[in-house]
């Protein structure tokens, strides 16, 4: 895309170049009341969604209400112990004489089909209704081919439940109108799921078959199935199963459960509660995803103080749902909650997804989740979280090519965010694209399938979406106006001019802008950018572009530091650049001082100093042909990587107050080594052939030539190795809070640039994929559009 240039447009010479006053008066009128008025937008958005952190709302669902509704009366057998629970299947049947969620923007004719059968089951328990169960029998009839579809997405237990529901309908005279061959292809396929669960005889496959009670029929085991009540006297927190077993016994428990329910929904009831929790978790995991968590941080904190709170207390909310915990475990433990994997990796078994027990879209959905968590390693004694990590891979990789064309959409949703997290590692990933991502492939409508679909307005809501449309086509309207602005200051410190240095103002600035993004952080921005286009000329200028005498000059000078330019530069090129050096530190000292209140140019200086010296023994070391020892080389690689003068500076423009005993801390330095090192591992990795060519040494052939590794391959794969354990190191380090004197904020800057640097070299020695170049198209300068 173009970018504006005061040539761009031939302006009349009959034209005023200055419009008149009340044009310009009505211009300005214009542009506020625009702005006043996106603003408006979005400040009413952020209210509407700040409601939703306070009540957690539920669809209700026809299948669930129909069992609770087939429970008889403890007192009378022959009478429903919830009768309004009949009265709202009577009520609410739709159009088309089928039961479910009504409005959807596409049918789940699996789903829909055992939601009808159920409460046609029980309405004809009661003998009421007759009506209505013609017209639902007429739907089954019509759509009963759908059962056998493999490529309709199946409710959890489908292929036991709706044939158990079959067998109960015939135990109660209902004539079905279905083929008979077509019905014992069903009832076979009953058949083969129970004695593939039951030859397994695992913890797994147990519980499995008791959370389907209801189709099981009087197959079931009612004593082994009453050891799965919880706390609250349900069975799973599943309506259905709970009236499954109240149907064969009485249980106070479950009684009480149902009654509560009742109470709190009127006469419907939905497929899954209490999930309060989950619910919570989901809304900070999509405002987080899609980069308007910002706008949400007490409401966050609040939400995640009380899940570390139940994580503690080992609440069966979280740890009875594998769902539930994995992203329980992922969000609390990268917003910095001290939380241990070994909760989460105790009730993920692998064998339960490598067998696939039910072979539905939860399986897939919680595998995605397990593997996401595993990703957040930062300990070197989770083995057990990497084993998680690499199941999880395989089990993923295996269901996304398997995965059919003819999907629906709802398999079509989980699978697009299976084929991006496999495709996208989250330390390899920069914010702003992944926001931007989600946001295109957000569904607003998107549902949640168990033994049937619900949907709920925290889990799943337009309002997100607007919102986060607006923000980042805000954010982005300023980033354009910055880079501009970085444009111009490359012409006016003339680095334009320097023939020998690679010219990549967007690219600078595109790192900054997709991590930091947030309208209030130009500053910040703006010094990293800055600082990213000077590195990239003083390594050129050490690289190709300066003789010894030049560098050394050049290091003279900002040891000096208030010098006359024009007669203490031995050359043009030596002035141009230490005068845009000059500039920017003092600029960034400015603004730094209006924030922290002491002076900080001189370490801004200093951390530059230390970059030019290392940059200068590497030049001294190609001129005398001088091999170091590998960790010589990497003692001084990290720093001439030239992160440093990037990172370090922008820390004082992010917001929180550093004092000069929190800079002088150790921390700061292990945080800027363990990024560096990150960075300067993976530049290596992709520059040794070309380097090699030209007759320079990097960490890939010091490793060959110091260690015991022969080839290339060995040696790649070590640093790999190595650039990990750093990478979880400086994440830990992130995330710790225990003796930790920097602030968060400040520390996110080293995980940020840690994932920019995985990110510029997944494939090329930076600057050079065409991916990056159309991820910075996205993320500065196309506005996000939705239908």
């Amino acid at each position: 895309m173009s970018v504006f240039h005061p040539n761009s447009y031939i302006l009349s010479r009959h034209k005023p170049l200055v419009p008149s006053c009340s044009a310009s008066l009505e211009s300005g009128f214009k542009r506020s009341a625009r702005v006043n008025s996106d603003v408006l937008v979005i400040e009413e958005s952020k209210e509407r969604i700040r409601r939703l952190f306070r009540k957690v709302e539920l669809s209700v669902s026809a299948y669930d209400t129909a069992w609770v509704a087939m429970v008889p009366s403890p007192h009378y057998s022959h009478a429903p112990c919830f009768s309004g629970c009949v009265d709202w299947i009577l009520e609410n049947q739709l159009k088309d004489g089928s039961w479910g969620l009504p409005q959807q923007s596409v049918r789940l004719l699996k789903d829909d089909l055992s939601s009808t059968l159920a409460c046609v089951l029980a309405l004809k328990r009661w003998d009421v209704g007759e009506e209505h169960i013609n017209k639902g029998l007429r739907f089954l009839k019509s759509n009963f081919a759908s059962v056998t579809d493999n490529n309709q997405s199946s409710p959890i237990g489908f292929d036991i439940i709706f044939p158990g529901m079959l067998e109960y309908a015939n135990d109660l005279g209902l004539k079905l109108p279905v083929e008979q061959t077509l019905l014992n292809t069903v009832l076979n396929k009953k058949a083969q799921e129970i004695k593939r669960c039951s030859e397994r005889n695992s913890p797994e496959s147990e519980a499995y078959l008791a959370y389907l009670s209801e189709g099981m029929g009087n197959l079931q085991n009612w004593d082994m199935v009453i050891k799965y009540q919880r706390k609250n006297g349900s069975l799973f927190n599943s309506p259905s199963t709970t009236a499954a077993y109240l149907n064969h016994i009485q249980n106070t428990g479950c009684l009480n459960y149902l009654s509560h329910l009742l109470e709190k929904f009127g006469n419907a009831v939905p497929t899954v509660y209490p999930i309060d929790i989950y619910a919570h978790l989901c809304m900070v995991d999509t405002l987080e995803r899609l980069g308007i968590d910002r706008h949400f941080k007490q409401e966050i904190r609040s939400v995640l103080d009380e899940a570390y709170s139940c994580w503690l207390q080992d609440d069966e909310e979280i740890f009875m749902d594998v769902d539930t915990c994995a992203l329980a475990f992922r969000i609390l433990r990268m917003n910095g909650y001290n939380v241990l994997s070994d909760k989460l990796t105790r009730i993920a078994k692998e064998e339960c997804y490598l067998n696939s027990l039910g072979e539905n879209l939860k399986d897939t959905n919680e595998a995605l989740q397990l593997y996401r968590a595993s990703e957040a390693i930062i300990y070197s004694n989770e083995s057990a979280l990497e084993k998680q990590n690499s199941w999880s891979n395989r089990f993923l990789e295996h269901k996304l090519s398997n995965g059919s064309v003819h999907l629906d959409r709802c398999a079509r949703i989980i699978f697009q965010e299976v084929h991006d997290a496999l495709k996208f590692p989250f330390h390899s990933n920069l914010e702003r694209m992944v926001n931007r991502r989600n946001i295109e492939q957000y569904e607003a409508d998107s549902i949640k399938i168990l033994k049937t679909s619900y949907s709920s307005p925290n889990i799943s809501n337009a309002e997100y979406v607007r919102l986060a449309v607006e923000d980042f086509n805000v954010c982005q309207s300023i980033q354009q106006k910055e880079l501009k602005l970085l444009e111009s200051w490359v012409i006016e410190s003339s680095l334009d001019k320097l023939k020998f240095a690679r010219q990549k103002t967007a690219y600078c600035y595109f790192s900054a802008a997709a991590t930091l993004f947030s309208p209030e952080l130009s500053d910040a921005r703006m010094a990293w950018a800055k600082n990213g286009i000077l590195t990239t000329v003083v390594d050129d200028f050490f690289d190709v572009g300066g003789s010894i005498e030049e560098l050394l000059n050049l290091i003279q000078l900002v040891e000096k530091w208030d010098v006359n330019e024009e007669t203490e530069c031995c050359s043009e090129h030596v002035r141009i650049i230490f005068s845009a050096l000059h500039h920017t530190i003092c600029e960034i000292g400015e603004s730094a001082f209006k924030r922290q209140a002491w002076h900080v140019t001189t370490h801004i200086i200093e951390i530059w100093l230390e970059l030019l010296n290392s940059m200068l023994k590497e030049a001294e070391w190609t001129r005398d042909s001088y091999v170091p020892k590998l960790d010589e080389y990497m003692s001084n690689g990290f720093i001439s990587f030239a992160l440093g003068p990037i990172v370090l500076p922008t820390v004082y423009l992010i917001g929180p107050e550093l004092s000069e005993n929190v800079v002088q801390n150790g921390e700061l330095r292990s945080l800027f080594k363990l990024m560096s090192t990150c960075g300067r591992l993976l530049n290596d990795i992709q520059s040794f052939k070309r380097e090699s060519k030209e007759g320079k040494l990097n960490a890939v052939s010091l490793y060959m030539i110091h260690t015991d590794a022969t080839t290339e391959e060995d040696a790649i794969n070590e640093i790999k190795c190595a650039i990990e354990i750093n990478r979880r190191e400086l994440l830990q380090l992130v995330l710790q809070e225990k003796d930790s004197v920097v602030p968060r904020a400040c520390k996110d800057l080293f995980w940020k640039m840690c994932r920019v640097v995985h990110q510029f070299y997944i494939k090329d020695d930076g600057f050079t994929s065409e991916d990056m170049f159309g991820a910075v198209k996205d993320i500065l300068y196309k506005p996000i559009t939705r239908v």
